[in-house]
């Protein structure tokens, strides 16, 4: 975000609320628009804890509710995903899938792209790679945090850094 008038949106997808709170957190530091995807397909409880990796690993689509927001009125998209069974979460894919032409200049410039995750323990590598080969983009930035670190409120200097690379891109 060079100059002021580089439009910034924070788009996630959140099952536990743990993804929400790294992407506010970027929402509210960078001051942008932030949007929450919805899955439509119920996720609670043990067995949609079960099924969502199950749908993860098989690197299924979702039906997610309509955006309030166009990734056409933005120049910087940042998009969130909790790592399930060590890949993005199914509703994170069908953002991108549905929107790849719209980061490669349908209508215009080309977008730049952050990406972040929340995780247990490990699959952010994996998971960025597949979010930028699906996007056709590189990530101008990218944050990973461990569950326990944005539970317990330990994140503020990695989102700090974070929000600092993407403002000198």
């Amino acid at each position: 975000m060079k100059d002021k008038s580089t439009k910034a949106l924070v788009v996630y997808y959140s099952r536990s609320g743990v993804t929400k709170k790294l992407g506010s957190a970027i929402a509210d530091s960078l001051v942008c628009d932030e949007e929450e995807i919805i899955d439509l397909k119920n996720r609670d409880g043990a067995i949609g804890y079960v099924l969502s990796g199950r749908d993860a690993t098989l690197r299924k689509l979702a039906d997610i509710r309509h955006m309030s927001y166009d990734v056409d009125d933005y120049d910087l998209i940042i998009m969130g995903t909790p790592i399930w069974a060590f890949n993005m979460c199914p509703a994170v894919r069908t953002f991108l899938t549905n929107n790849k032409d719209k980061f490669n200049g349908s209508k215009g410039g080309s977008k730049k792209l952050a990406f972040f995750c929340t995780m247990g323990g490990s699959g952010d590598e994996k998971t960025f790679d597949e979010m930028e080969s699906l996007s056709g983009k590189t990530p101008v930035a990218v944050i990973a945090l461990k569950t326990k670190e944005v539970i317990s409120d330990k994140f503020s200097k990695q989102v700090e850094d974070f929000v600092s690379k993407l403002k000198k891109n």
